[in-house]
């Protein structure tokens, strides 16, 4: 669905819920406030009466829904705007005549993270039009064009169809959305040319998964120069969206602070109940933090968590993504840890192991079984092809004194 007509910059659009995207939903307007720098919701009269609330801080109200700050959007409506990649690209190709929050969300398009569409009409859902996905046999082409984006050179119509799906996803790293097997996937590409970045991610979520961590599926994708990894989508099943926020967006709301600890209680709280899966997802969490810990990922900020509504409105933590070395040692996390803050220390994550539903000794036993798994990660990488050079680089980080012997004191405990 779209419509074609020249874009005329609004002060408001329509949300649409697309759970079944056959049978949209309407669910409200989206309305441009604080001098243009935010977005507000209000729920339309018929969601109300059959819908649910999006988030803990869109509650079922007859008003109007502000954004907590400037430059942000109301509640889980934040999380459906583009990441720093996707509004390079909407900047490039698009180049709307006015850049608010509202042309990101417009411009995003239809494939957006979670269920949730935008559009410029409320009668029927016209989000903005994007051309198909490529397929995985113009992935060479289409890293052409990532590297004409970032330097910001002129594009070619013809080749807007294979780079403008990409405006959909969030993160900074050059990313596009391509059909992999007949579903969409995630192609996330290196910095730079040559680089192999998207084969480390791709051994860094298969040794997770070793760790007993969920993960989405990985896939490592060969190029002319370097590698790239696609990763499928966990907001999509079947001919089913599904309704996802951030744990920033479900922090933000329930007025906690960003650590994983208060992401623990709010899967106590909110999580699935049934056959005790919050539990389960409590203590894959904790083993998350530890895995990010001690293979120095330090990256792993409340955006790059991620949380699954289930038919009842209760929560499953998704299917863990973007985890990889973030290869700068800085001896601390996006997100806090424990007692002393985000200190990267396993000792700091045990501190307060209570949250995740685990005694000392259950903790300790669970960070134990993780670092036997990162104690192979020099093998597990090699088996996977990256290079030697690239693994020493690595190791510079991962197996410094400082995370080194943390692996040895749980190992040796």
């Amino acid at each position: 669905m779209g419509d074609a007509m020249p874009y005329q910059p609004p002060d408001r659009l329509y949300l649409w819920y697309l759970g079944r995207p056959r049978q949209p939903a309407l669910v409200g307007e989206l309305n441009l406030v604080m001098s243009g720098r935010g977005v507000s919701l209000r729920y339309t009269t018929h969601w109300l009466r059959q819908g649910f609330a999006l988030s803990e801080d869109l509650p079922f109200l007859e008003r109007e829904h502000h954004p907590p700050a400037k430059d942000c959007v109301a509640g889980a409506v934040e999380d459906t705007r583009p990441g720093n990649w996707g509004e390079r690209v909407i900047r490039l190709l698009e180049r709307p005549p006015r850049m608010s929050l509202l042309e990101l969300l417009y411009f995003t398009g239809d494939d957006r993270f979670g269920a949730l569409g935008v559009s410029k009409d409320s009668d029927r859902y016209l989000p903005h039009t994007q051309p198909a996905l490529p397929s995985l046999g113009e992935v060479e082409q289409v890293h052409a064009l990532v590297r004409k984006v970032q330097i910001g050179a002129p594009m070619q119509e013809h080749e807007r169809r294979l780079i403008a799906p990409g405006a959909t996803m969030g993160g900074a790293r050059p990313k596009a959305l391509m059909q992999v097997d007949g579903q969409a996937w995630v192609l996330k590409f290196g910095e730079e040319a040559g680089s192999q970045d998207g084969l480390i991610e791709h051994a860094s979520m298969t040794l997770a998964s070793m760790a007993g961590i969920r993960v989405a599926r990985t896939r490592a994708i060969a190029l002319a120069r370097g590698t790239a990894v696609a990763v499928e989508r966990f907001d999509r099943a079947h001919d089913q969206r599904l309704h996802a926020i951030s744990a920033h967006v479900a922090l933000r709301a329930a007025g906690s602070e960003m650590s994983y600890p208060a992401l623990a209680q709010w899967l106590r709280r909110r999580g699935v109940v049934t056959g005790d899966l919050h539990r389960q997802d409590m203590q894959e969490l904790f083993r998350r933090l530890v895995f990010n810990i001690l293979i120095d990922n330090t990256d792993d900020h409340e955006k790059n968590h991620a949380l699954l509504a289930m038919d009842n409105q209760q929560y499953r933590l998704s299917p863990a993504f973007d985890v990889l070395p973030a290869g700068q040692a800085l001896g601390y996390q996006s997100m806090g840890v424990g007692d002393d803050g985000a200190v990267s220390h396993v000792d700091n994550a045990l501190s307060m192991s209570a949250s995740y539903g685990l005694t000392g000794r259950e903790a300790r036993d669970e960070a134990a079984r993780v670092a036997r798994v990162v104690e192979g990660w020099r093998s597990h990488f090699s088996s996977l092809g990256v290079d030697g050079n690239t693994i020493t680089l690595l190791g510079d980080q991962i197996d410094r004194p400082f995370l080194l012997d943390q692996r040895k004191a749980l190992l040796s405990a």
